[in-house]
């Protein structure tokens, strides 16, 4: 950190504690140099996510659509609100981690398809539905299909 007393490029941290938000760290530091004091503050970088569209069109990242999207999945399900906003965070947080600032949109849908199976699966048929377009009632049975398969394998075998 350059001390903006004599810009000497080396300091050390005498005090670190959170700011008011707890979004940032306060920290005083010493110039090595000048012995000058000075603050500065330390936040999470959130770098913008680009959403690439199935048209080829690029869009920022916009998790209320994601959220909507989820509502609407679950309207007149018993699936409390907490709980979709915890999914939106998880896929937010997930893409953020990840090495890429681009992202395709079938990615997302496809991370939030995976969530909402574990949690309600008529949502999920619901989101399916929508976000594959299914053309007819074939693709859409073998979806049905999928998940009646997924379940049985992972549910234990009854013994008679």
């Amino acid at each position: 950190m350059k001390c903006p007393f004599c810009g000497y490029t080396d300091s050390r941290v005498v005090d670190s504690r959170p700011a008011d938000d707890d979004s940032s760290i306060r920290r005083r530091r010493e110039c090595l140099s000048c012995k000058q004091r000075f603050t500065t503050f330390e936040v999470i970088e959130h770098v913008q996510l680009v959403v690439i569209k199935s048209d080829g069109s690029r869009q920022a990242f916009d998790r209320s659509k994601l959220l909507n999207g989820l509502l609407k999945a679950c309207e007149k399900r018993p699936v409390p609100l907490r709980r979709l906003e915890e999914i939106v965070d998880d896929i937010e947080q997930q893409l953020q981690n990840g090495l890429e600032r681009e992202v395709e949109s079938r990615r997302i849908g496809e991370l939030a398809m995976d969530k909402l199976r574990s949690v309600d699966e008529i949502a999920y048929i619901r989101f399916a539905s929508v976000y594959r377009r299914f053309q007819d009632i074939s693709s859409f049975m073998d979806e049905l299909n999928a998940l009646l398969k997924a379940n049985k394998e992972s549910s234990p075998s009854e013994k008679n």
